[in-house]
């Protein structure tokens, strides 16, 4: 059940991400378009220009190329690498979001859960303090459950018990923001691959033609390595910094959590120590002789 509560809340954050991306790539794209419906005022020799523009059909010497958008450059030169980097980024939103969600004091800690705890050992109900924890799946109620049914073997062996338990949650916990690490290790190597894809078609072109080339036939190749790179290390650089930031608070979360379960641990040994009313009383090991007096003897 808890699996697939995360399968849910993990596409669910996939599925936030994609919305947002796309209705930012949407809005680029109006805006572009709007910008290219505005009609530009042109003066003295642009119109002049212009009108040689229009009788002059494209592809013929001294005909203006056509020039494409912004947005269009930019799908254009990203090509399929870029379209991998945008995935990864849609990864990266999705997955920095439900770790803002998960990785906090009160999933760690529920203080719902606490105050039952507290309630539950002011009234002595022992067992209804292990039913609470053990239904639980927080930090705490997974360290408090351990370190109560470890203590029959005395307290010292529970807590021990709990540290270790302790520990294997905070590499459970370290594990999950092991992927933006990757992230910021991953991005400048596929941009690196985006440069040197972009280079090898800008040399090529020189290679392969001895003629006199034109500008944009080696600048589109420069360009795209440029681009892609950009994009790489614009990946890299926040999955880095995240992975840091969630790092420290995925410390001081589970160093929280263990000290609170530790805490109630030792509540709950020195209270379980008092024989609480409805607590079965240990018979004695042996039958202890009761001296009777001696008949008195008359005479």
């Amino acid at each position: 059940m808890n699996t697939q509560r995360w399968l849910v809340r993990h596409w669910a954050w996939l599925g936030l991400a994609a919305v947002l991306c796309a209705g930012i790539g949407l809005s680029r794209q109006v805006s572009a378009a709007e910008e290219e419906a505005k009609p530009a005022a042109a003066e003295g020799e642009g119109d002049a220009k212009a009108e040689q523009a229009e009788a002059k059909p494209e592809g013929t010497p001294g005909a203006p190329k056509q020039v494409k958008s912004a947005l269009e450059w930019f799908i254009e030169a990203s090509g399929l690498i870029g379209l991998f980097i945008l995935a990864l980024s849609v990864y990266f939103v999705a997955t920095v979001g439900k770790l803002f969600w998960e990785l906090r004091l009160p999933i760690a800690v529920p203080p719902e859960i606490t105050g039952r705890v507290q309630d539950l050992l002011s009234q002595r109900d022992f067992k209804g303090v292990f039913n609470v924890v053990k239904d639980d799946d927080s930090i705490f109620s997974r360290l408090l459950s351990t370190g109560i049914t470890e203590l029959p073997n005395g307290l010292a062996e529970a807590r021990d018990v709990m540290d270790r338990v302790g520990e294997a949650i905070h590499v459970e916990q370290e594990k999950r923001i092991s992927v933006l690490a990757v992230l910021g290790t991953l991005g400048p190597m596929i941009g690196l691959l985006g440069t040197l894809k972009g280079m090898i078609s800008s040399f090529s072109v020189i290679a392969m033609y001895d003629t006199t080339l034109k500008a944009s036939q080696v600048a589109g190749g420069i360009s795209e390595a440029l681009l892609l790179t950009f994009e790489g290390v614009a990946l890299s650089v926040p999955s880095i910094w995240f992975f840091s930031f969630f790092r420290n608070r995925v410390s001081v979360i589970t160093t929280t959590a263990a000290l609170e379960a530790d805490n109630y641990l030792r509540h709950f040994a020195h209270a379980a120590r008092g024989k609480p009313a409805g607590a079965p009383v240990a018979q004695p090991t042996q039958t202890q002789s009761v001296p009777k007096t001696a008949p008195r003897l008359e005479s």
